[in-house]
């Protein structure tokens, strides 16, 4: 097969930084190519080259795409040759409908006047050609994130794409939408379109990629091909990161102390549609030292059930206790849910746990003000000192605390919003999919941070959506299904089987 795309010696520096070192890339035509390395590899940056993004002239380097060298001014330059990219954050606007979102910029027009007849026309063909069923007119704001994600997809087939490029697509989808992903991106194979996948879910690779490249440290190290079959997930790891993982998840001899918090009869509304519950009369509790993971699938009410807790960050209509050390402890706003130690790292680290163009140095002290202040003034030798000492313990890779979080990668942002909310102090620690979007070498140093946390006595609550962590790292799993607690599970007992089983047998019975 001749390769459709020729990258070759591509090299990309930034102000201290080389970002990418003489890197090479050869993708065939009808393949699919999967991008793979740590957070900070340099996969974003080479396919923001390939892009336009980084214009011509901002590299070293040579691009041949279809045998003729490229030299991209903008993302245009690219797109109007068919290659589309679609970033892990997707680019909707979320007020529009489906078909003003698929052709913004790209309107079917006569005379200077939409076409609206032309244009619901095309998106019906274009959404069919997704496996999408909703009327061209529907807001996007009104579709789940594994349709929106489709929807993108649309808009790169409106623009005769080539190649397309997907930056982590399945990183917020649950199971069943990750899978038919996973199935256009083998059927746009089939039609000859050429597609390159950036994830870090290794078994997804594993499953439609023809090859893989392993980038590391800006550096490429080794094409694999899997003509032959899967590649070896201990292969591409030992790649990513220049060495072996024996152990992913940390050996652990739990020593599980009194009840930290309890949970009795929390019941939470749809703050939208006050008569639907999204959490009903749920009760729970965790130990000084234990790791109690929640499982279940998307819309279960996990996030729903912590961020009520924080605070009443999500819901109306909340009923219930929460005690912390068997004392009832006052939960109704997020200051006072810290004082009373119950602490919550979300799940949108960007949106929600940082100021992203601060510095580590701002950042760390934030849910503790008062830890670096006298009176109402902050003391910049403390707030050093502080960031410094959280710099150290959680092994944050940074040139310094004056480094702004945007600038870090994905497992470092997230030992920030750990290490912000160890600062408060807290007894309880909500960790909501705690290393979304983080490649397998930086997971595994998170699962050591939260070891280390239940070692120290902190009541760990873990949510997250891939079971084989919570079976690694929890001491004991709720399962929880349509707001309800289905079932429960200590570690021996748990399985991916039976966690799916409780799930199962509850739908039927209700």
């Amino acid at each position: 097969m001749t390769p459709i795309l020729e990258m070759h010696g591509i090299t990309k520096t930034f102000p201290g930084v080389v970002a990418l070192k003489d890197v090479h890339l050869s993708v065939r035509q009808g393949e699919i190519h999967a991008l793979v390395g740590e957070n900070g590899a340099g996969k974003s940056t080479l396919m923001k080259v390939l892009s336009g993004v980084y214009p011509h002239g901002s590299y070293d380097g040579r691009i041949v795409y279809q045998g003729e060298e490229c030299r991209f001014s903008g993302i245009t330059d690219s797109e109007r040759l068919g290659i589309i990219i679609i970033h892990q954050e997707l680019a909707l606007i979320p007020l529009l409908s489906i078909a003003e979102n698929i052709f913004l910029g790209n309107e079917r027009a006569r005379a200077g006047v939409i076409d609206w007849g032309e244009t619901f026309r095309r998106t019906r063909e274009l959404l069919a050609r997704v496996g999408l069923k909703e009327a061209p007119n529907t807001r996007v704001t009104d579709l789940g994130l594994g349709k929106q994600q489709l929807v993108e997809i649309a808009k790169a087939l409106s623009k005769e794409v080539k190649l397309l490029i997907l930056d982590e697509p399945t990183s917020s989808l649950n199971e069943t939408d990750s899978e038919a992903l996973l199935d256009l991106l083998l059927e746009f194979k089939r039609r000859g379109i050429s597609s390159i996948l950036i994830s870090h879910k290794l078994n997804e690779i594993a499953r439609v990629a023809d090859t893989i490249t392993v980038l590391r440290d800006g550096a490429s190290i080794s094409t694999i091909d899997c003509s032959g079959g899967p590649a070896s997930e201990d292969a591409i790891i030992r790649d990513m990161v220049g060495r072996n993982l024996e152990d992913r998840f940390p050996k652990r001899d739990p020593k599980v102390g009194e009840t930290v918090l309890e949970v009795r009869n929390w019941t939470v509304h749809h703050p939208l549609h006050p008569d639907r519950k999204v959490v009903d009369d749920v009760s729970f509790h965790v130990r000084r030292g234990e790791v109690v993971g929640i499982a279940g699938l998307m819309g279960a009410g996990r996030t729903e059930l912590a961020m009520s807790l924080f605070g009443r960050s999500y819901g109306t209509r909340i009923s219930g206790e929460a005690l912390v050390n068997g004392q009832p402890a006052d939960v109704s706003t997020v200051s006072r849910a810290i004082d009373a130690g119950i602490c919550y790292a979300t799940e949108d680290r960007k949106t929600y746990g940082l100021v992203l163009d601060e510095t580590i140095r701002r950042n760390i002290p934030l849910a503790n003000l008062q830890g670096v202040s006298n009176g109402l003034v902050v003391d910049d030798a403390r707030e050093l000192a502080v960031a410094g000492d959280y710099r150290q313990r959680m092994r944050i890779k940074s040139s310094s605390v004056a480094q702004e979080v945007v600038n870090l990668s994905g497992g470092n942002q997230q030992k920030v919003v750990l290490s912000k909310w160890l600062f408060a102090g807290p007894e309880v620690l909500i960790l909501d999919e705690p290393t979304r979007g983080i490649d397998v070498g930086a997971k595994t140093e998170i699962y050591t941070v939260i070891a280390e946390l239940a070692a120290a006595g902190k009541a760990i609550v873990m949510i997250s959506s891939e079971m084989p962590e919570l079976l690694g790292v929890s001491d004991r799993i709720y399962v929880m299904n349509e707001g309800r607690f289905v079932g429960e599970l200590d570690a021996e007992s748990a399985s991916q089987e039976a966690i799916m089983s409780l799930i199962i047998r509850s739908g039927q019975g209700r």
